[in-house]
């Protein structure tokens, strides 16, 4: 079988820059961006490079690189851009899934796989990583088929299973190149991507739930979450009053306390809020997650998490889910993504079962 080429359909239209510290930041590289989607790439990798000369650790501006090194195909350079920022931002599933594309485009399937699923295990709800693992597992079953049928020629078996995957991607020439360019057609799909944007960090302050809007209006600027100071052992009569509280309120408090048990870095703290049969995201066992989360915890120098916009919907008396947009910053990274909780009640705490990103 003829080998299909698997394109970097790295879209820069739809490319988004991150909110940076100051406006300026954000303007340089929208200047770059510009000068990027008009094709000027050399003028605009000189342009990053002097923007990360005084900021070398900028997440935006290095992943703003990556791309540029890509549609000037300097696939090993660019590789390296995005390497390093898996490195220094595991967080982030975006690196990942441009690395696995790059892997794709040399053919190392493998190398490609291994990549993506660590977007997923990032971000398990990013549909575009499951979309081009689901492309690479293709392309690696038809390999093996094609070898199978090389070995054994009347494998009637293999030879539907072949066809079938033929059917559903088109084979390309081995040397066409490939493009970079919005909407081309290329066995793997590969989505736009984006560092997510997030907005400067400002004074923290409590969240509260979303209203129901009356009419068309402006949205309400993000509050994030405050940090909640430790408070003194509850009374007897403290705790009585706390179960008759108001669901939607301890629910908030709830999240309000697994931001601010984050943000410390209080592991202990923050893995107290899941429940004992939280559903983890790949379905490996509790004590593995818990390790990964605790080297994503304390791998970073400092961390602020701030929730906004939260939605509480009540299933009945002991489950309930709660959906915000959650800030995320680390050093020099801020990045926002809309995350979803499902929620058990036990006792008179509600507790993590499930969590999601997105809605």
């Amino acid at each position: 079988m003829t080998s299909r080429h698997i394109a970097s359909a790295l879209a820069l239209a739809a490319f988004v820059v991150a909110a940076a510290s100051t406006p300026a930041r954000a303007d340089e590289l929208q200047d770059i961006q510009a000068l990027v989607k008009q094709g000027n790439h050399n003028q605009a990798l000189d342009r990053v490079n002097g923007y990360l000369a005084s900021r070398p650790k900028d997440a935006q501006g290095r992943f703003l690189k990556g791309v540029i090194l890509t549609e000037q195909n300097k696939s090993g350079e660019a590789i390296k851009v995005f390497t390093a920022l898996t490195e220094d931002y595991p967080e982030l599933p975006e690196p990942y899934n441009n690395l696995a594309v790059l892997y794709a485009s040399q053919q190392q399937y493998d190398k490609s796989r291994q990549a993506l699923e660590l977007a997923i295990q990032t971000h398990p709800s990013y549909a575009t990583a499951h979309e081009n693992l689901g492309d690479i597992y293709a392309k690696m079953a038809s390999q093996a088929y094609d070898r199978a049928l090389q070995l054994d020629k009347s494998n009637a078996a293999a030879q539907t299973k072949l066809s079938l995957i033929k059917e559903i991607f088109p084979i390309n020439s081995r040397h066409q190149r490939p493009s970079v360019k919005t909407g081309a057609i290329a066995p793997i799909t590969t989505k736009p991507l984006s560092v997510a944007a997030a907005p400067a960090a400002q004074p923290a302050k409590p969240i509260t739930p979303s209203p129901a809007p009356a009419a068309p209006a402006a949205a309400p600027a993000a509050k994030p979450v405050e940090k909640v100071m430790e408070k003194p052992a509850e009374k007897p009569a403290e705790k009585a009053d706390k179960s008759k509280q108001d669901p939607t309120q301890a629910i908030l408090g709830m999240v309000n306390s697994w931001a601010h048990a984050w943000s410390n870095k209080s592991v202990g703290e923050y893995l107290a809020h899941y429940a004992p049969d939280f559903k983890t995201p790949k379905g490996e066992p509790r004590a593995e997650w818990e390790k990964f989360r605790k080297e994503r915890i304390h791998a970073p120098k400092k961390i602020q998490v701030s929730v906004s916009n939260a939605k509480v919907t009540l299933k009945d008396e002991t489950h309930a889910s709660v959906t915000f947009r959650q800030h995320y910053k680390a050093d020099t990274l801020n990045s926002a993504t809309t995350k979803t909780l499902v929620l058990v009640k036990s006792g008179d705490k509600w507790l993590i079962q499930q969590e999601r990103v997105g809605a």
